[in-house]
């Protein structure tokens, strides 16, 4: 049987950053974006499909005091469709919120002091996806370190 894996998706109304963990669930990646258009839902599942993926994680824009955010109900209208389009293919595929807070902030200080060259540091989907790097990453040493 093929090992599974954690993905993680930092939504946005352009685009959708994607991170993927190795087999093991210890370390994540960033795997770039997608534009957040008609056929999201096609790339997101065919993403699933390739990576035997088992968990997403999706992040999830809350206030410093907890609240809702203008995203917060974007995001949960993205979860509940993503979620009927895998049961529409008959896959089981858990969704979990992850608290995002500052993850952009800080996708873009890792960006600002990278070696990147400008140009490439403008890129958007970068931050995107580097946002879910950061949700995922962050998913999983939460997840370790209450097995530990």
């Amino acid at each position: 049987m093929k090992e599974t894996i954690y993905l993680a998706v930092d939504f946005g109304l352009k685009r959708i950053g994607v991170a993927a963990s190795d087999i093991s669930k210890t370390l994540a990646f960033a795997r770039g974006y997608f534009p957040n258009d008609e056929k999201v839902f096609v790339s997101i599942l065919d993403l699933v499909k390739a990576e035997n993926a088992e968990k997403i994680i999706i992040g999830y824009p809350l206030k410093f005091n907890s609240t809702h955010t203008h995203a917060t109900i974007p995001v949960e209208k993205f979860s509940k469709k993503l979620n009927q389009i895998f049961k529409q293919n008959s896959l089981s595929v858990e969704i979990v919120f992850m608290d995002e807070r500052l993850t952009s902030k800080l996708a873009q200080y890792h960006v600002a002091n990278s070696e990147m060259r400008l140009s490439k540091r403008k890129n958007k989907g970068i931050l995107d996806s580097l946002s879910a790097q950061i949700i995922l990453q962050d998913y999983l040493d939460r997840l370790n370190n209450s097995n530990n």
